[in-house]
């Protein structure tokens, strides 16, 4: 019987969380001066996108339960990035709105991906087909 299969090396997860991990790292020293984390940063850029989602769709766009979402929610409430705010029709539905505060953190934000993109060590061109590989894997993986 050969376990050559279960070698880390041949593992497609591995290498994915790995890169996830190291490329999550190189994001801190921008977010850092905004005193936002990585999480916040990714849940401002779908709230950039759309204002006024629900946590349901907001945890569907970013791939995170609720168990993770709430938390973190209350705490950019908190930081008065957001408001959560009860739907009138089904109460069960709560609806996450940016704040005056959260709108201003774009401008703040703008120059991220320009830096992040100067820490790749790739070039734009591999980068571009890896990004798309990664969004077809993402659109198929739970079907």
């Amino acid at each position: 019987m050969s376990y050559e299969k279960l070698r880390l090396d041949w593992q497609l997860c591995f290498p994915l969380y790995a890169c996830s991990k190291e490329l999550i790292k190189k994001y801190k020293p921008f977010l850092d001066p905004l005193e936002i984390t990585y999480t916040e940063y990714i849940t401002f850029m779908v709230l950039w996108e759309k204002d006024n989602i629900s946590i349901k769709e907001l945890g569907q766009r970013l791939f995170l339960d609720s168990g993770t979402l709430t938390p973190l929610l209350k705490k950019m409430e908190k930081q008065g990035f957001v408001t959560r705010n009860r739907s009138s029709k089904d109460e069960r539905t709560v609806y996450i709105n940016l704040t005056q505060k959260g709108i201003e953190m774009q401008d703040k934000a703008m120059h991220i991906p320009e830096q992040m993109g100067s820490c790749l060590p790739i070039s734009l061109e591999e980068a571009a087909i890896l990004h798309d590989i990664l969004h077809k894997f993402l659109d198929n993986i739970n079907k």
